[in-house]
């Protein structure tokens, strides 16, 4: 089991990228025993919401498109993108450059240690790859 503490340290150091590139600095998170752990990155376009329940091993990262400053409705697919409907978007729109530079960058700040760290590296560098293409994506 991750801690919840570990966990959004972890969050923190591999999404920090969605600050130093995109500078979105307002950043929540949520604990709730060790069970449900939540780090939200907020701007005034998006949520991003980098969620893992611990109990089922189930990581999720989802881009909330807020609509006049709010959450849109989970199920609203145009709104709610989730990481594996924008990996199948921006895979077949980014190049073996675009995807050479983006581990390279991860490669050269960020060394994983545990299963669980590297699952959320795969994460971190799927969503660096599709953070150029949120704003466009129409599902």
């Amino acid at each position: 089991m991750v801690e919840g503490s570990e966990y959004v340290q972890v969050v923190k150091r591999l999404f920090s990228f969605l600050s130093e590139e995109y500078g979105i600095a307002d950043i929540s998170q949520k604990i709730n025993g060790n069970a449900f752990y939540d780090v939200q990155y907020h701007s005034p376009s998006k949520v991003i919401s980098i969620s893992y329940e611990n109990i089922q091993d189930y990581l999720q990262v989802i881009v909330f498109k807020l609509r006049n400053g709010k959450l849109p409705d989970y199920d609203d697919k145009t709104q709610t993108l989730h990481m594996s409907a924008l990996n199948e978007i921006v895979f077949s729109k980014v190049s073996k450059t675009d995807i050479g530079l983006n581990n390279q960058y991860f490669d050269n700040h960020i060394k994983m240690e545990t299963t669980f760290e590297r699952k959320l590296l795969k994460c971190a560098k799927d969503l660096r790859l599709a953070m150029q293409f949120v704003e466009d994506v129409r599902v």
